[in-house]
């Protein structure tokens, strides 16, 4: 069964909806490598609308200017790109094709498909958020900035349940910048104050 992994760039306090401003000082070779990592993860890109309109808008002009990130654009290309929207879409990325149905449904029907290597989520937080709630995401990859954003979307919106992560890697990089790979985890089990009350500074 494939995988389906979730990349976000992200801020220490939480915001996903990147801003330039705050992101790009923060790219480095490092960086470049972890991507490059979480790409080759994947022959599926699910990619929400407004990602796919960013995307579209700009790699296909960058293979063909054949510049330094021409062999990055034509991989994007290449690779499968299914695109979440409640509008038909006319494409002009090659490769590219907007699901039929209910988002769930088809992410399992992608997941369950023995020909797929991996399905890779690149940005589009509204499509993380609905699978995160539904168990999809079988990795979240955070490459997490030291920078406070105070603005913008959050990856992690409201509700109910807490969702509980186990830590399958972490890298620090020389910027700053935390790489932490997190993996679905069952909740601990219940524990109050009573049953660490050993554990508090200075109790003997």
């Amino acid at each position: 069964m494939a995988k389906v992994i979730s990349t976000l760039f992200i801020s220490a306090d939480g915001v996903a909806e990147i801003d330039p401003d705050w992101h790009f000082p923060y790219f480095d070779e490092n960086m470049g490598r972890a991507v490059t990592e979480d790409y080759d993860t994947a022959d599926v890109l699910l990619i929400g609308r407004v990602t796919y309109d960013s995307f579209a808008g700009a790699w296909p002009d960058r293979e063909a200017a054949g510049g330094d990130d021409a062999p990055f654009a034509k991989q994007l290309g290449d690779t499968r790109k299914v695109v979440v929207s409640r509008q038909p879409l006319e494409f002009s990325w090659r490769n590219s094709e907007r699901i039929e149905g209910d988002l769930i449904e088809a992410v399992a029907a992608l997941k369950a498909d023995a020909g797929s290597k991996g399905i890779l989520i690149p940005g589009s937080i509204s499509v993380v958020q609905q699978l995160l709630a539904a168990g999809l995401v079988d990795e979240l990859r955070l490459l997490v900035h030291p920078v406070a954003a105070r603005k913008g979307r959050r990856l992690f919106d409201d509700g109910d349940t807490p969702y509980h992560f186990g830590v399958a890697a972490t890298e620090a990089f020389p910027t700053g910048v935390l790489r932490v790979i997190y993996t679905p985890a069952a909740a601990p089990g219940k524990v109050g104050y009573a049953d660490v009350t050993d554990q508090v500074p200075g109790a003997k």
